[in-house]
């Protein structure tokens, strides 16, 4: 499995990469809170959608996250992406957790 860690994804996001972030978390934890600039798929039918949709091309920078370390979600996101031939994926593991916890700003319904 492939890492990114939270000050480059930060940098990336500072820069305007192009890459797609994609929160692996259900829908109401993504309205909750979520990284700026993430697009969520919530589970395997919206995964299988966004792939056949073209939404996620095999061929697109993915950096895909959830809520924490120990979160299930963003390791089984990552391991059906590779699995259909995406060469391009990363695990931000420390999630929307680690990017509270170091300040990083974040968007929606629970943020103060």
């Amino acid at each position: 499995m492939n890492f990114i860690r939270r000050e480059e994804l930060r940098e990336k996001l500072n820069r305007g990469d192009k890459f797609k972030l994609v929160n692996a978390l259900g829908d109401w934890a993504f309205e909750a809170k979520r990284i700026p600039g993430s697009i969520n798929i919530s589970n395997m039918q919206t995964l299988k959608k966004a792939m056949h949709e073209k939404m996620l091309n095999p061929d697109d920078e993915i950096i895909i996250h959830c809520s924490n370390p120990l979160c299930p979600a963003s390791i089984i996101g990552y391991q059906i992406l590779v699995h259909n031939g995406y060469k391009n994926v990363r695990r931000y593991a420390g999630g929307i957790q680690d990017w509270e916890e170091a300040g990083y700003p974040l968007e929606g319904n629970l943020v103060a």
